[in-house]
C-alpha cells in the first residue's frame, strides 16, 4: 500500500476512553503555603484557573504581592538557619525521599489535575510527567549525604535562599526539577508556578505537609509577573532559578547584575531536527511527531526545525503528512487522544498569528483534516513547507503544534543552518551512521542532542541551553552545582 493510502483506505474510529475524574480531590479557592501552612494573600485577591479543553473553571487561585513574598522568603530564611542547615544530609534525604513515594501514591490524581489545568494529554503526564518528577526526588533524595563525594576535596556548602520560578508547560516536573536539588544541598525554596498552572504545585504543596517537612523549608506561592519580580528583588533571596521566556530571563539577569545572587536560566528554544538520507526514515518520522506534535509545542526543547537531506525530502514530507492525519486532536483526558489543548487563549491566539505570518511569507501551509472541538483552545497540528532561515516561523519560538521544514545538501550546510538561530537548547541527529552523529555533536550549539531518538529525559542527565536559551545546567550530578558554594 502506498502512503499516500494510509489515511484514506481506513476510517478507524475509536471509543471515547476518558479518564475518570470522581476520585480527584480539588477545593474551590486555594491559599498560598506559606511556612508550612495555607494563608490568605495579603492583598486579598484570587484570579481564576481554567480549564484550556472545556473554558470552565476549575478554582480560584490566591494573587500574591510583595508583601506576601517577603513573609515567604523570611519564612524560608528562617527555616534555613534554624532547621534545614543544620540537619543532618541523610535527614534530609529521608523527608525527599518520602515526597518522592507519596507522589507515586498519588499518580493518577496528580496526572488527571495536570491534564485539566494544562490542557495536554492524559497519555503525556501519566506516562512521563508525574513519574519523572517523582524520579527526581528520588534521585536527589540519593545524593542528599554525599556531595563531598560528588564534589570530592572541594567542600560544598549550601547558598540559603532559592526564589524558583516555573513555567506552564510541565508544571509537576519543572517544580521537583528545582525543588529536589535546592532541598539535597540544604537550602530552602520560594517557588512560584505559572498563573495558569498552579494546581499540581498547590498540590505539590499539600503532598509537603502530608510528609511533615519543616515549617518554611519550601513556600509556594502564586500570582503574576509582578509576584516573580519581588522574589527575584528580594535581599534574603541567594539564588535564582528561572525557566520560561528569554525576554523575562534578560530582565532578571538585568535585575541581579551587581548582587551575589547566583542564578540559572533555561530559556527559549527552537530545536533543529535533522534527518540525513541514511536515517531509518519511519523511525524518524515517528521522532519528528514526538518530538513536535505530541506535546503540542509546548516544550522549549521541541523539533520545531525540521531539516531534510533532499534527496529523502519527499519521501518524508509525504509520510510525515500520512502520520499526522492518523493524530487525534480533542479531550485532553481521553486515552486516545494524542494532542490536547493549548493551554490558554493568548497562547492560541499567538499561534494562530505566527500561522498568518508563515502565510504571508509565502510558504506552504498543510494542516491535517482532523476534527477540532468547538469549545476549548485548540490547534491542529501544522507544517510549513519550503521555509527558509530568514523566515519568522523558522526564527522564533512558537511554542504550538507547528513544524517548518527546510532541506539541504551537505552536512556543512545543515550545521551552517541549525546553528543560524538565536537560541541553543536542544537537537536531534537521525541517521544509521555514528561518526556522523559525533560529527554534528562537537558542532551543533546545542545543550542536549538526541541520536535517533527525540524528548528522552532522565533524572540523571543534565539538561540547559547555549545562547539565548540560557545558562546552568538541571538534572544529574550538573543540578547540584547551581545551588552550592565552594
Amino acid at each position: 500500500m502506498k502512503t499516500e493510502d494510509i489515511t484514506t483506505g481506513f476510517d478507524w474510529k475509536y471509543a471515547p476512553a476518558p479518564e475518570a475524574k470522581d476520585h480527584i480531590k480539588l477545593k474551590t479557592q486555594y491559599d498560598l503555603f506559606i511556612n508550612g501552612k495555607f494563608v490568605k494573600p495579603n492583598s486579598k485577591k484570587y484570579f481564576d484557573t481554567v480549564n484550556p479543553s472545556t473554558e470552565e473553571k476549575i478554582a480560584s487561585i490566591a494573587q500574591a504581592n510583595a508583601k506576601d513574598v517577603d513573609s515567604a522568603v523570611t519564612a524560608a530564611k528562617t527555616a534555613y538557619d534554624k532547621t534545614w542547615k543544620k540537619m543532618p544530609a541523610k535527614e534530609r534525604a529521608k523527608y525527599i525521599f518520602r515526597i518522592a513515594r507519596v507522589i507515586q501514591e498519588r499518580a493518577r490524581e496528580l496526572g488527571v489535575i495536570e491534564s485539566m489545568d494544562g490542557g495536554k494529554p492524559i497519555r503525556e503526564s501519566r506516562d512521563f510527567d508525574v513519574p519523572t518528577a517523582a524520579n527526581h526526588f528520588f534521585y536527589y533524595a540519593g545524593w542528599a549525604d554525599k556531595l563531598d563525594y560528588a564534589f570530592p576535596n572541594r567542600k560544598p556548602e549550601s547558598l540559603g535562599v532559592a526564589a524558583q520560578i516555573i513555567p506552564w508547560n510541565f508544571p509537576l516536573l519543572m517544580a521537583a526539577w528545582k525543588i529536589a536539588p535546592a532541598l539535597a544541598t540544604g537550602n530552602t525554596v520560594v517557588l512560584k508556578p505559572a498563573e495558569s498552572t498552579s494546581l499540581t504545585a498547590l498540590k505539590l504543596a499539600e503532598i509537603i505537609q502530608e510528609c511533615d517537612l519543616p515549617p518554611g523549608v519550601v513556600n509556594i506561592i502564586t500570582g503574576f509577573g509582578d509576584a516573580g519580580a519581588a522574589m527575584v528583588a528580594h535581599p534574603l533571596v541567594n539564588k535564582i532559578a528561572f525557566t520560561g521566556s528569554t525576554d523575562v530571563g534578560k530582565i532578571i539577569q538585568k535585575a541581579i547584575a551587581g548582587t551575589n545572587k547566583k542564578a540559572t536560566l533555561e530559556l527559549g528554544g527552537k530545536a533543529a531536527n535533522i534527518i540525513f538520507d541514511d536515517a531509518p526514515i519511519n523511525q524518524a518520522v515517528e521522532g519528528i511527531v514526538n518530538g513536535i506534535f505530541f506535546n503540542q509545542g509546548h516544550v522549549c526543547c521541541a523539533g520545531s526545525r525540521l531539516f531534510v537531506q533532499e534527496n529523502v525530502a519527499e519521501e518524508v514530507i509525504q509520510k510525515l503528512k500520512a502520520r499526522m492525519q492518523t493524530l487525534i486532536v480533542g479531550d485532553p483526558l481521553d486515552k486516545n487522544t494524542d494532542i490536547g489543548a493549548i493551554n490558554s487563549k493568548e497562547q492560541l491566539d499567538k499561534i494562530n498569528e505566527y500561522l498568518k505570518i508563515g502565510v504571508k511569507e509565502g510558504l506552504e501551509l498543510f494542516q491535517t483534516s482532523a476534527a477540532v472541538p468547538k469549545k476549548g483552545f485548540y490547534c491542529k497540528p501544522t507544517l510549513f513547507i519550503g521555509a527558509a532561515q530568514s523566515n519568522r516561523v523558522v526564527q522564533e519560538e512558537i511554542f504550538g503544534p507547528v513544524l517548518t521544514i527546510q532541506t539541504f545538501r551537505t552536512i556543512e550546510e545543515v550545521i551552517e543552518k541549525a546553528n543560524n538561530i538565536p537560541y541553543g537548547l536542544s537537537a536531534g541527529v537521525w541517521t544509521d551512521k555514528g561518526s556522523k552523529i559525533f560529527n554534528l555533536t562537537t558542532k551543533l550549539r546545542a545543550g542536549v542532542i538526541w541520536a535517533n531518538t527525540y524528548n528522552k529525559f532522565d533524572p540523571t542527565s543534565p539538561f540547559g541551553g547555549y545562547k539565548e536559551s540560557g545558562f546552568g545546567r538541571e538534572g544529574g550530578l550538573h543540578g547540584l552545582m547551581p545551588y552550592l558554594k565552594f
